[in-house]
């Protein structure tokens, strides 16, 4: 049997932070997609012939909703890896609550996006449309997720209950999207794929709207990978705590003896 002493925790010094070659990579990318996406949303795509300027909001707007959408459906699979998985993996889990905080980022950035661009064109910051209203919604029930993942217990119950949650709440994403065609809705339906006809987009403005994509894409995974990382780093300095508690407890006892 291994006996634990203060002496047996020392662990080397390694290189501080969560950055990698990898992620800086990502990093510097996502940098020049960002200036990409303000050149062309901000500069050379045209305005709209109804909405003028406003339209440009959509660059940021539209990609921040489907990256959302994104990340919310990355913590589901991950939640049912981590379920159903033979080894009910933590390092899932971490990649899952990375992706429900980013998820609700983007989420965030898509409500006050949406709000502004409501002002501009319905003359309102706010209507209980049935969209903004299962968006909000959708909003909402990720910050629950997120608090449940908060809750007391041991990592793997946490990571348990938090998955059953990842798994219930993404099934939203559906009614959210669909909500414009259910019920009688301020919001306009898809642009890109919608199945109103009638409505298209320039070719620059559809160039610009998937650079905000690709852009958003990049930004999304380099803070995931970030924040998983940083996830990992914490539950290690839990454990370390733990085990360094137990060690001193059994020095005392030694002393004790002595």
């Amino acid at each position: 049997m291994t006996t634990i002493t203060p002496q047996s925790l020392e662990v080397p010094a390694r290189r501080r932070g969560t950055g990698t070659r990898a992620t800086r990579i990502i990093g510097l990318a996502t940098i020049v997609m960002i200036g990409w996406l303000a050149v062309f949303g901000l500069l050379i795509s045209p305005a709209d012939r109804d909405q003028g300027d406003s339209v440009r909001i959509m660059y940021v707007h539209v990609p921040s909703v489907w990256l959302a959408y994104l990340a919310f459906i990355v913590t589901a699979i991950c939640s049912a890896i981590h379920l159903f998985g033979r080894r009910h993996s933590l390092g899932v889990d971490r990649v899952a609550g990375a992706s429900a905080e980013v998820g609700v980022v983007f989420m965030a950035v898509t409500l006050v996006t949406g709000m502004l661009w409501g002002r501009i064109t319905w003359g309102v910051y706010w209507q209980w449309d049935a969209r903004l209203t299962t968006t909000a919604l959708l909003f909402i029930s990720y910050i629950g997720y997120l608090a449940v993942r908060g809750l007391e217990g041991t990592r793997q119950q946490r990571a348990r209950r938090s998955a059953v949650i990842g798994l219930l709440v993404v099934l939203e994403i559906p009614l959210v999207h669909w909500s414009v065609r259910l019920w009688r809705s301020l919001h306009q339906e898809a642009t890109v794929l919608g199945t109103d006809l009638d409505v298209s987009l320039d070719g620059l403005m559809l160039f610009s709207l998937f650079s905000g994509v690709v852009a958003f894409t990049l930004l999304f995974i380099w803070l995931v990978l970030h924040r998983s990382r940083m996830l990992t780093m914490i539950d290690l300095a839990g454990e370390r705590a733990l085990d360094e508690a137990l060690a001193s407890r059994i020095s005392e006892g030694g002393e004790k003896r002595a």
